[in-house]
């Protein structure tokens, strides 16, 4: 049974988000009303602009038949949650893939970083359950840090979500929500509202977090470091809003709902967004390769003082959940 802290954590997290959800619910809606010539004008993409393409998945997906599902647990952190089935033989046969049962908690917490960083790319598409992110190779955030999360439960490894609302810094500001004008209106009105996550992994009695979304080449576009497994991107790419940090178990409800939503009032403004991501990634690689490689690169990167990334290895304060 989870101790009381960790129950009383998670229920924090859901109080917070809902007091989000109910002040987000009235601002869209004013929004919608007072922006509705400008919504139908930029909801779609012009014959003009350029269209996305998604890029082809960047690994195979290895065989489940015969996998089974994983093993069943009650156990908080390592049961399957909400578009997070970390049962399912698709995630235990990657598990296996990437060394479960094999590695050591912390060598297998870092395969997951990287496969989830590094192996898949950023769309801002309607949030889904996990088998359907990895056969996409795409998602948000929060599907990136749900395949994470998922595959350190296969693993035997407890994971978690870490959600806040945030501010970002103008060198990721600008590819994200500054490409659409009509996204970069409503960011300005409801910037409170806008939600990023990261990962948590219980390994050798710490939580150590995961910040997945970006990968290497868009990190290396921003010029700013390579994040690695234990550095928090609060306080060096994001801020997150006072009193708004919740760490849960589960992605909370109407997250998805909230996604598919914004897709159908403006598909537009989402494929501005990930158009923009695609630019990214090539510039990253090119800022990778003038570097002479991805180490060269992160060595530069986090010497020349223009970016501080702040090592937070997030470390458990409460009792240890069993």
């Amino acid at each position: 049974m989870a101790p009381a802290t960790s129950i009383n954590e998670d229920l924090r997290g859901q109080l917070t988000y809902l007091n989000l959800i109910m002040k987000g619910v009235v601002s869209v809606g004013t929004l919608l009303v007072t922006s509705a010539g400008e919504v139908m004008k930029l909801r779609q993409t012009s014959e003009s602009e350029e269209h996305y393409r998604r890029p082809p998945r960047r690994y195979e997906l290895p065989s489940s038949d015969g996998v089974g599902r994983g093993p069943w647990s009650r156990e908080k952190y390592l049961r399957p949650t909400r578009l997070c089935n970390s049962r399912a033989p698709e995630v235990v046969a990657l598990a296996q893939r990437l060394g479960a049962g094999h590695l050591s908690d912390r060598e297998f917490a870092e395969a997951a970083f990287d496969f989830a960083k590094n192996r898949m790319t950023l769309e801002i598409a309607p949030i889904d359950g996990v088998v359907e992110t990895l056969r996409r190779g795409t998602g948000t955030c929060f599907g990136l840090i749900t395949v994470f999360i998922a595959l350190c439960r296969a693993a035997g490894i407890k994971a978690r979500y870490k959600i806040f609302s945030t501010t970002m810094i103008d060198a990721w500001r600008g590819p994200t929500i500054d490409a659409d004008p009509l996204l970069q209106k409503w960011h300005d009105s409801l910037g409170y509202f806008l939600l990023e996550g990261e990962g948590e992994a219980r390994v050798d009695g710490e939580w150590l977090v995961a910040h997945v979304g970006p990968t290497a080449e868009r990190q290396a576009a921003a010029g700013i470091p390579i994040s690695r497994l234990g550095e928090d991107a609060i306080g060096s790419w994001f801020e997150a809003r006072p009193g708004t940090i919740m760490r849960l178990e589960s992605l909370p409800p109407g997250l998805a709902a909230g996604s598919r939503l914004l897709h159908k009032i403006s598909p537009g403004s989402m494929e501005r967004v990930n158009t923009s991501v695609l630019r990214e990634i090539a510039k990253g690689r090119k800022a990778i390769a003038a570097a002479g490689g991805l180490e060269a690169y992160d060595r530069a990167a986090r010497s020349s003082g223009q970016e501080d990334i702040e090592v937070d290895t997030v470390r458990n304060t409460q009792p240890t959940p069993r």
